[in-house]
């Protein structure tokens, strides 16, 4: 169901608020540790992340188990499929305000592309637009991630439960969603506004390949420099058995 522009535009504006104060206050909340205090403004910046991840997976996990059953879609759902403009901005602005250019292009890339198809998509295609917040559920863990890494609890169980968890919801939320997402694209192309089908034709061809890269970057850090050794210590050991 269609909104009108003035509560879109208050939503964006309530959610960017709301996610600018969170920033502002969670370090009274969660106090950073003596390995994170070099860099208060991004432990501060994931927080607030997992707290929107938290939020909108949570709220789109509920939201499609409903999907085959609405018309259209009540204000909670709404509200949900609301929320990430406003913290996509806030995102945006506490990194162009505290990082360099050159560290963040990669994400201010990212949620430039996701809010302008965030923006095209939601007013008519809710059920996609939480379909594709899906995702977020997976970034709970990648935040949770860089939490344990900047509190310095990379050796330990948590991290690598964390890391497990992480590998197999990249997969199931987030390369699987993005799978669907291209697939229902191409589908109902002839149903989608030329405009809008483009952008999302387009960014699924941006984010697709970004999404790929960051799954093999978490790889390579959380499991290949564990395995590597693994598998050399295994194989040293066999060929020293076999010649004894």
């Amino acid at each position: 169901m269609p909104m009108a522009l003035g509560p879109d535009l208050l939503l964006v504006a309530g959610s960017f608020a709301a996610f600018r104060l969170l920033n502002r206050g969670v370090e009274r909340l969660m106090p950073p540790p003596p390995s994170a205090r070099r860099n208060r403004w991004k432990w501060r910046n994931i927080w607030t992340s997992l707290a929107h991840s938290v939020l909108s997976g949570g709220g789109a996990l509920a939201g499609v188990q409903v999907l085959p059953y609405r018309t259209s879609w009540p204000p909670p759902s709404l509200l949900i499929a609301s929320l990430f403009p406003g913290y996509f901005l806030e995102d945006f602005v506490d990194m162009l305000c505290n990082q360099k250019l050159h560290q963040s292009w990669e994400l201010l890339f990212h949620h430039s592309v996701v809010s302008l198809l965030g923006g095209m998509l939601l007013h008519q295609y809710v059920g996609f637009a939480l379909v594709a917040l899906l995702v977020e559920i997976n970034s709970i863990f990648l935040h949770l991630r860089q939490i344990l890494l900047m509190a310095d609890l990379v050796h330990t169980t948590c991290y690598r439960l964390n890391s497990i968890i992480n590998l197999g919801t990249y997969v199931v939320f987030r390369i699987a969603t993005l799978a669907w997402m291209t697939r229902w694209l191409f589908l109902n192309r002839q149903h989608v506004p030329l405009a809008t089908y483009t952008v999302g034709t387009v960014g699924m061809a941006i984010m697709t390949p970004m999404n790929i890269i960051l799954f093999y970057r978490l790889l390579r850090s959380d499991f290949f420099n564990i395995v590597s050794p693994l598998l050399f210590w295994i194989c040293k050991h066999h060929c020293v058995f076999l010649t004894s």
